[in-house]
């Protein structure tokens, strides 16, 4: 359904009738995206729909050391299965990583098998498995001096890509402080090598921060993607505890800004991990910040300790909590908000969303 081209409309004359038009067609796509698949339709069929009647302890009391029992509504089946086994396979023979594995997604199951609807996906994470960074969230690998970048992943992600015969997809990457550019001319060709191969396909690429150099950023948002994304992870008061330290919540709105105003024309993301401490306020102005450097899509998900080593849980969010966010993202402006505890940076009802958001875009521009 998502993959037909969004008609046409004509354009309206004066600026009020233009708004009108824009603000029905996006009214059609979420409509369109509400009967088409949601959260629902991507997590495992076995888990219990009771989680209102859920009487465990969701949140940590002050001093209080014990890690908080997981509810039900996280509970994720193990990974098997052939199309599993083969999408690692096909990785691993690329040397390609994914932030599925080395984030320790808990939905990689879901994606990787194909789920109900039988359509794999992996987010591939470029540049290697070793960040410069060390974020208390994080479990990717880190080192001061990791290793050497492929030359050749370029050409083999947009080779893996094309195989895979997607019409969308995320890339994301760990930071390289090492490099004077931040890596930013490697994702850069990596997106354009993609484009070469299939001009069709949207990009969607989940970038560092590159210690907010504005020629980096430009060099990504120049590059031929679709979707910018850059994830302020946390509210502006538990950020110093929550991420690096050279992972500012100022820099952060600054890299998103910044993308904005280079090119327009982009579709800009962020996301919030909810249960580390914050209040409701905090996420509420958040939220206001990144309205207010133009961030068009938010995702909001359950933060989930994946490691002894990492912080600890705070507070086990509900759905229903999850789902008054969603609501107030849609009154605060953002084209789409995908809320739920389970939802990750790259999710991919809001990829739905966003791809016919942009074939009507691309249509209208003909």
């Amino acid at each position: 359904m998502f993959r037909n081209t969004l008609r046409t409309c004509l354009v309206p004359k004066n600026k009020e009738a233009q708004r009108a038009a824009h603000t029905t067609k996006l009214d059609e796509i979420r409509e369109k995206l509400r009967g088409g698949p949601g959260l629902a339709d991507f997590v495992s069929e076995d888990r219990p729909k009771d989680w209102a009647e859920y009487e465990g302890k969701l949140k940590r009391e002050k001093g209080d050391a014990e890690r908080l029992r997981l509810p039900p509504w996280l509970k994720t089946t193990i990974p098997t299965g052939s199309k599993f086994s083969e999408l690692k396979a096909q990785l691993r023979s690329l040397n390609l990583s994914t932030v599925c594995e080395e984030a320790r997604c808990p939905n990689i199951g879901e994606c990787w098998s194909g789920g109900q609807h039988g359509t794999s996906t992996a987010t591939i994470m470029l540049m290697g498995d070793t960040c410069t960074r060390g974020c208390m969230f994080c479990s990717v690998k880190t080192s001061r001096a990791p290793p050497p970048l492929d030359p050749n992943e370029p050409a083999h992600t947009a080779a893996a890509i094309k195989q895979w015969g997607l019409g969308y997809i995320v890339l994301t990457s760990v930071d390289r402080d090492d490099l004077p550019d931040g890596g930013s001319a490697h994702l850069a060709e990596t997106v354009r090598e993609i484009k070469k191969q299939n001009s069709e396909i949207l990009v969607e690429c989940l970038v560092p921060d590159f210690r907010g150099n504005k020629e980096s950023i430009a060099r990504l948002a120049d590059c031929g993607l679709d979707v910018f994304a850059h994830n302020i992870e946390t509210v502006e008061r538990l950020t110093p505890f929550v991420r690096d330290r050279r992972a500012g919540y100022r820099q952060t709105l600054k890299v998103l800004k910044t993308a904005k105003d280079i090119n327009p024309d982009l579709v800009t993301k962020s996301s919030i991990m909810l249960g580390l401490g914050e209040t409701d306020e905090q996420v509420e102005q958040t939220m206001k910040d990144l309205r207010s450097v133009g961030v068009d899509c938010l995702t909001l998900g359950q933060y989930m300790q994946p490691t002894k080593r990492h912080l600890k849980v705070f507070e086990y969010v509900t759905p229903a909590k999850f789902k008054q966010w969603e609501e107030r993202g849609a009154e605060l402006g953002f084209l789409y908000t995908a809320s739920g505890p389970l939802v990750r940076s790259s999710y991919r009802a809001g990829e739905f969303f966003i791809s016919s958001l942009l074939k009507d875009r691309k249509a209208k521009s003909v």
